[in-house]
């Protein structure tokens, strides 16, 4: 329930008075505060009719503060500390630049392309925090759709019935083996020219796992790894270790530092959507909005 009061005073001849009081004349404060010399002094006319006492006395064209104005100023002049603080606040938020976000990736993109992403992003961001996990796609799934996380990153989700999908690039998935191993040579790798290597698979309970064996089940070949990974990054790793083979996306393949590892598209191609994942009704925020943006130029870049 709102007060009635005769004599509310209004912010904004406040802040008017504050900026004259500064400024020194009406013309100077008029400038700051993009409004014409007649509005100013309307302005301080009203507010001394709302207190009811002289704020200024005119000389000429200089306004000298009274005492009271003086008195005045100084138990205002914190107020507009914090309004100038709440602006370059507003500022901040609707630029991204302060704020908290929270992201979840599978290990694909989490372990390859977000880290960098998340570090391009914070580096003119000192205002932001990031709470950042890597999780199995049915885990980012779940924190999305219950709001344990802004956003999701995954790699091979078409669409879900519990969080929106947004499908930002498609990569093809690529065989890796060592640089001195006998497929390195060729230029497109298949099904036929894995049979009879050492195959690391990956888990045929992942959506990824799942299309390698439909893709060698259409080739016609027996789908018989070595070896099962859950990951794409393990597999990759077996595969340097015991120079074996591995079908992964492109992502893993080019971020592996100190591994002496080719990769060859795999034929018959694999087409693996990476995707933002979010909750279902609500808007993206501008901060999550500039990260998906950051991410996207690290992605294609």
């Amino acid at each position: 329930m709102k007060i009635a009061r005769r004599n509310d005073l209004s912010l904004r001849l406040l802040e008017i008075f504050g900026t004259l009081m500064l400024r020194q004349t009406t013309v100077a404060a008029a400038e700051e505060l993009g409004i014409s010399q007649p509005s100013v002094s309307t302005a301080i006319k009203q507010l001394e009719e709302q207190l009811g006492f002289e704020l200024f006395e005119r000389e000429k064209k200089r306004m000298i503060p009274t005492n009271e104005a003086r008195s005045l100023f100084q138990e205002v002049e914190p107020l507009f500390e914090q309004l100038r603080s709440v602006e370059s606040c507003e500022r901040d938020l609707r630029g991204g630049t302060v704020g908290k976000l929270r992201i979840m990736a599978t290990p694909p993109l989490g372990h390859s392309v977000v880290p960098g992403a998340l570090s391009a992003f914070l580096a003119d961001r000192p205002g932001v925090t990031v709470q950042y996990d890597v999780r199995r796609m049915d885990a980012v799934i779940d924190a999305v759709a219950i709001g344990a996380a802004d956003i999701g990153l995954c790699l091979g989700l078409d669409s879900h019935p519990g969080v929106d999908v947004t499908t930002i690039q498609w990569e093809r998935m690529v065989a890796l083996m060592r640089d001195d191993h006998p497929l390195a040579a060729l230029s497109v790798v298949s099904p036929q020219d894995i049979a009879g290597h050492n195959l690391i698979g990956l888990d045929r309970a992942s959506s990824l796992g799942l299309m390698v064996q439909n893709a060698f089940d259409l080739a016609r070949v027996p789908y018989t790894p070595q070896i099962e990974v859950r990951y794409c990054h393990t597999a990759a790793v077996r595969a340097h270790s015991s120079n074996g083979i591995a079908v992964v996306d492109y992502h893993t393949s080019t971020f592996l530092p100190n591994m002496a590892l080719t990769s060859r598209p795999f034929d018959p191609a694999i087409s693996v959507p990476a995707c933002v994942i979010s909750r279902p009704g609500r808007s993206l925020s501008r901060l999550a909005l500039e990260f998906q943006r950051t991410f996207l130029a690290a992605l294609t870049g």
